[in-house]
């Protein structure tokens, strides 16, 4: 069984950064697609970020340009930078894995099959 364990979550003003991580266990965590996801209060889980396991990258058009996401397969994680914070990108940043090995990145929160916990993100203006 995979499991996912996110860090790095926080309080920080508007206009300041943080560094997400989620550390895989339990799979192959080379041949996923490794995604970021977040919720707000109120509002549907939303694709932030994707890295696939051949290195393809995807952004949502909200977060382009301010967040980056990267992997270390020799450590099992994917990061999320997120520079430039908004007060609208409080949430609970989630994330996830897809194991269908596709060489598409999905932003669909169903085509993800492991999720972590979840970690909070809170940017103050």
């Amino acid at each position: 069984q995979v499991q996912l364990v996110e860090s790095g979550g926080g309080l920080v003003q508007a206009g300041g950064s943080l560094r997400l991580s989620c550390a895989a266990s339990g799979g192959m965590f080379s041949r996923y697609t490794m995604g970021w996801f977040r919720q707000a209060p109120g509002k549907e889980r939303e694709f932030v970020a994707a890295i696939s396991w051949q290195g393809g990258i995807d952004y949502a058009d909200s977060v382009k340009g301010r967040f980056t996401i990267s992997r270390d397969n020799g450590k099992n994680t994917v990061y999320l930078q997120m520079n430039s914070l908004k007060p609208e990108d409080t949430a609970v940043y989630y994330c996830a894995a897809d194991r269908s090995y596709s060489a598409v990145i999905s932003p669909l929160p169903a085509t993800y099959d492991y999720w972590g916990q979840g970690t909070q993100v809170s940017v103050s203006s």
